[in-house]
């Protein structure tokens, strides 16, 4: 029996498994489906930078003959790699599927197929191979750059057409035709900048009055596109804020104490603390079966604990 119900290792491994249909075949059988707001180019691209955002956060110590590209993609897109030792090969990451489970509902062998190996290995966990996985729950970080890439592209395309409908500043209405082109040429020598316009009598009825309608977009208080654009960077402070990168992801104030950014450095650290703990006693795991020297460190957390930066938003009033 099978003790990954979301057949995750299933999914054709030709680049990150981020399409949505993939993702709602998989996933609907095991948890609701998410909502996206399009399955676009534009979702795609701020999939593909958040995700170099998330992996910008671990540093790794792999061995040489290690792909580092495949190494990542494998473990975070799917949530776990299996190691294994080959006569060919030496020691190498694989990607694997998962198959039975022990007393504690824990997967006891993996399923390794590929065409350098004459036949699916199936080799038990811990005595023939070992796991890294991401998540105690043997998930990947697809679901978490999906949901802010799908924000992110519903803002910028808000941005969008917020900036492109700032194009329209007037709208006239008139009676025929020929009023309709008395006014293209009124305003056009009214644009070039014409010291004095002379138009028709016709355009005024008996009493002095236009026979026209005028439409004032008041395009300064529709005009959002800046306060969108502020949004956009406060949805991407929050992703990094998820995936243990520093930042000041709060409100902007005039004076930040230490206890604000303390709180908001506690934030950081979170997510990241689960990955590390769970990677950490895998990779301990691996370099006990294999004699490999493999590591991972979290790239900021050095910088988090400077005593110095944090002295300077109490007395500075900036972060």
């Amino acid at each position: 029996m099978d003790i990954m119900s979301d057949y995750s290792y299933m999914v054709d491994f030709k680049g990150l498994p981020y399409n949505y249909a993939t993702q709602n075949l998989i996933y609907s059988m095991s948890s609701p489906s998410t909502v996206h707001s399009a399955n676009t180019f534009l979702t795609q691209y701020f999939q593909r930078y958040l995700y170099n955002d998330f992996r910008s956060t671990l540093k790794w110590k792999l061995p040489d003959h290690w792909e580092q590209n495949y190494f990542e993609t494998v473990l975070y897109c799917y949530g776990f790699v299996a190691v294994l030792k080959t006569d060919r090969f030496g020691v190498i990451p694989q990607q694997c599927g998962l198959k039975g489970y022990n007393v504690m509902y824990q997967p006891t062998k993996t399923l390794i197929s590929s065409p350098f190996f004459k036949e699916t290995l199936e080799l038990p966990i811990g005595r023939m191979c070992t796991l890294l996985k991401l998540f105690p729950d043997y998930k990947g970080v697809t679901d978490l750059i999906s949901y802010y890439a799908d924000l992110m592209a519903v803002t910028a395309e808000a941005i969008g057409m917020n900036i492109f409908n700032s194009k329209l500043a007037y709208v006239f209405m008139a009676d025929g035709k020929a009023n309709a082109e008395t006014f293209k040429e009124l305003y056009d020598r009214v644009a070039s900048g014409d010291p004095i316009v002379v138009t028709s009598k016709n355009l005024y009825d008996v009493n002095g009055n236009p026979n026209w309608m005028f439409f004032n977009q008041q395009l300064r208080n529709q005009y959002i596109a800046g306060d969108m654009l502020e949004d956009l960077r406060k949805i991407r402070r929050e992703f990094l804020t998820m995936i243990g990168v520093p930042n000041a992801n709060t409100e902007k104030k005039e004076r930040l104490i230490v206890d604000e950014v303390n709180s908001n450095n506690d934030e950081t650290n979170t997510l990241i603390d689960v990955i590390l703990d769970s990677l950490n006693k895998s990779v301990k795991q691996t370099n006990e079966m294999f004699d490999t020297d493999i590591s991972v460190t979290h790239r900021y957390r050095k910088k988090e604990g400077d005593n110095s930066a944090r002295s300077n938003a109490n007395t500075s009033g900036n972060v």
